[in-house]
């Protein structure tokens, strides 16, 4: 690796992920490696979501292994939607009994909001389960993937795709600490704004967790 992960190139990037990556997902229940949330970052003691009763999801973060540098392809959601509406996110969704993993269902997921097929997805490894206060126990399913590639919005989920360099989310100087009043209480989350996106919330902490893997020598 010729510089810090900062620096990453896609090689070094294909490289060095499958040993910091989780090689396989995360198991549900786990009292001691327990998923990732908001929860963790909440300035008063506050009840962790109830795993156990948590919708089980699946996300794909997909790195593009752009030539000047790789970049992660994100999403931003249908403003029509009843839930999480406008929100900057990952492709995935709801693990369907007929998936099998949460691989299947990220890919599938990613295939029908952007029409992005699976077959030019490689998949590399897992980042932390990600509990949401909204009742969601998520595995973030990271990937690779080579241009050229078209995508397909699905218009009813997307209103649009963007890609944002790797290197801007595996520097800490461009993840800040935000607040706001949510039922009753003061909650605080990770935010990494993008020039006008503002990637917030559950998709801005699984983003940290890419970082604390990559840049920050996680293991697991």
């Amino acid at each position: 690796m010729t510089g810090s992960a900062l620096d990453l190139t896609g090689a070094e990037l294909a490289a060095l992920a499958p040993g910091r990556l989780r090689r396989e997902p995360p198991a549900q229940g786990d009292l001691i490696d327990r998923p990732r949330g908001d929860h963790d970052l909440q300035p008063e003691p506050t009840d962790v979501p109830d795993e156990a009763a948590a919708v089980a999801a699946a996300v794909l973060v997909p790195i593009v292994l752009r030539p000047e540098g790789p970049t992660v392809l994100l999403t931003q959601r249908a403003a029509a939607l009843r839930s999480h509406a406008a929100q900057i996110a990952f492709p995935g969704g709801r693990v369907d009994a007929v998936d099998g993993s949460p691989v299947i269902t990220a890919l599938r997921e990613t295939e029908e909001e952007i029409g992005l097929p699976r077959q030019q997805i490689r998949t590399i490894g897992f980042l932390d389960a990600y509990l949401t206060g909204t009742g969601y126990r998520i595995v973030p399913v990271v990937g690779l993937i080579e241009p050229p590639f078209a995508l397909t919005l699905n218009r009813h989920e997307v209103d649009d795709a963007f890609e944002a360099p790797l290197a801007f989310f595996l520097d800490p100087a461009n993840h800040r600490r935000d607040g706001r009043q949510w039922k009753g209480r003061h909650r605080t989350y990770y935010a990494m704004p993008f020039g006008d996106r503002y990637i917030w919330g559950a998709t801005a902490g699984m983003l940290r967790n890419l970082y604390e893997r990559l840049a920050a020598n996680g293991t697991g």
